[in-house]
């Protein structure tokens, strides 16, 4: 069965999809962009013109001698190194195969936990240059008005949401920086599900999520 067409129109930035492919981002923004380009067939494209141009810079790149025990060494990292599950774009669950290799499953594996106003957490486990959570928030609900200390991408994986700039549907990522402050809100009929990565803290404007920050952990 083909899967239905998604209809994406809010994408990663080239400056991300160039770090993806060079493979410079932090875990966290490099699960999310993993996750968006499994929907978006438009940024994995990008992507791999982004792969082509690295490959053909180190191409052109002079020769560098290597050490006499290189081939030695590199069967060694290979045996003693754990077996790695090759990377698929094709998952037949809610969540892309990139996200279901976080959560340990699909939709119905997340441990939601209850942050008020209705709408619940999920934190994925990734190093500590990055926080990422799932976010389910009832149609219709919003989360605290906040801004940016850095860099926040938020991505719909079900339902949708708006703020300020726009709406975001299925397969939509917002690039949210320092110069943002927003509500995000529910659309209307379906529950939102987002996957949300930030590299700093949030910077809400109500004294309340203030305090309950240090718990809720973004």
């Amino acid at each position: 069965m083909t899967a239905p067409m998604i209809d994406i129109k809010h994408h990663l930035t080239d400056n991300l999809l160039m770090a993806y492919s060079a493979g410079t981002l932090p875990e966290g923004f490099n699960l999310v962009v993993a996750t968006h380009i499994s929907f978006c067939d438009e940024c994995r494209a990008h992507m791999h013109e982004f792969d082509a141009v690295g490959g053909a810079i180190m191409a052109a790149e002079d020769p560098i001698a290597m050490s006499d025990n290189s081939f030695s060494a590199t069967l060694d990292l290979i045996e003693n190194s754990d077996v790695l599950t090759p990377f698929r774009h094709i998952s037949s669950g809610s969540f892309p195969t990139p996200l279901q290799e976080y959560v340990g499953g699909d939709l119905d594996a997340v441990k939601w936990r209850k942050v008020g106003g209705g709408v619940r957490q999920a934190i994925l486990k990734t190093d500590k240059s990055t926080s990422v959570r799932l976010l389910h928030i009832p149609a219709g609900a919003a989360v605290p008005d906040h801004g940016h200390r850095g860099t926040e991408l938020t991505l719909v994986l079900q339902g949708a949401f708006s703020d300020k700039t726009d709406s975001f549907y299925k397969g939509d990522i917002e690039v949210a920086t320092e110069d943002l402050n927003h509500q995000p809100i529910a659309e209307m009929g379906e529950d939102c599900i987002c996957l949300a990565a930030t590299d700093a803290p949030l910077r809400f404007n109500s004294l309340i999520p203030r305090l309950l920050q240090p718990f809720l952990q973004i």
